[in-house]
């Protein structure tokens, strides 16, 4: 098969339930996203009459998704998640780590069993990874159209230990403008966020390799994500005496002149001091 048959073929896979994932993972390899779940979903689930959370492609271990129902279920003891794998051999290793009717595992894809429900959240991190960009809309399209309303999709990519990581945060029905646009939503307010163990970042680009699918060909001149990364870094360059305290206040200073500058970046010093910098995407045009 030709290199853009089996794009196509990937694709269409993509629309209709998706392609197995390489399965890797960790412990605590995705404790940044969740950590930014809790504070950014938590009073969303509190507030749901079923809070039930999506972890979609969980991998060849149980550990994340029980990790991630550990950590909601401090937040909010009546939350359910359901593991989702293609690979029935994965979901059959899963099921001994179920703690039914908290926790549950089954096999589905992008479209989700009709018999779940709408989920509050889907989490599908290290999932898209594998696809060619022209298949990420419609999975979107897909995923985001089960939510419940006001519910939310994090998708996104993380490295192997889960030192540097970067996803979106979609709204119910939502996509960013232009890459969606097939499916006929309006956005409301999408989010981009970066997350880095900073003792260790030389240059907030290093999290280049971790971007998700739909942004890594968009990391070229022109494009937001080069602006954004490419501001950052100046930014974490002067901010370079603030290491003598801590690489967080160099961290902290870094997003606040971001901000000032007038990047669209929410939070304040308790969420950047983290690590994390979250901003509405895409960016306004540069004036």
């Amino acid at each position: 098969m030709s290199t853009s048959g089996a794009g196509r073929l990937a694709a269409g896979r993509a629309r209709a339930l998706g392609l197995p994932t390489r399965g890797t993972t960790a412990p605590n390899r995705l404790r940044r996203i969740d950590r930014w779940l809790l504070d950014t979903a938590g009073p969303l689930l509190r507030g749901c009459a079923d809070p039930l959370v999506v972890d979609l492609g969980f991998g060849a271990s149980a550990v994340t998704t029980v990790e991630l129902y550990t950590r909601l279920r401090a937040v909010c003891p009546r939350v359910r998640v359901v593991g989702l794998e293609l690979d029935p051999d994965r979901v059959a290793a899963a099921l001994p780590a179920a703690r039914p009717p908290g926790l549950t595992f089954a096999r589905g894809g992008f479209g989700l069993p009709p018999e779940l429900g709408s989920p509050v959240v889907i989490r599908a991190l290290n999932v898209l990874r594998q696809y060619p960009e022209p298949a990420v809309a419609g999975a979107w399209a897909t995923m985001t159209g089960r939510l419940a309303p006001g519910g939310l999709l994090v998708e996104g990519t993380c490295d192997e230990i889960g030192r540097r990581a970067c996803w979106f945060g979609l709204p119910a029905g939502q996509a960013p403008p232009g890459w969606a646009a097939a499916a006929g939503r309006v956005p409301t307010v999408p989010t981009l966020t970066l997350a880095a163990h900073l003792a260790s970042l030389r240059a907030p680009s290093e999290l280049a390799e971790r971007l998700p699918k739909s942004l890594i060909a968009r990391n070229v001149p022109g494009q937001g994500i080069h602006r954004l990364l490419g501001a950052l870094d100046d930014a974490w360059a002067r901010a370079a005496p603030r290491a003598v305290f801590s690489p967080r206040q160099r961290w902290i200073a870094a997003a606040g002149e971001l901000r000032a500058a007038g990047w669209p970046v929410r939070g304040d010093a308790r969420r950047w001091r983290l690590g994390e910098l979250t901003l509405d995407w895409p960016p306004p045009a540069p004036r």
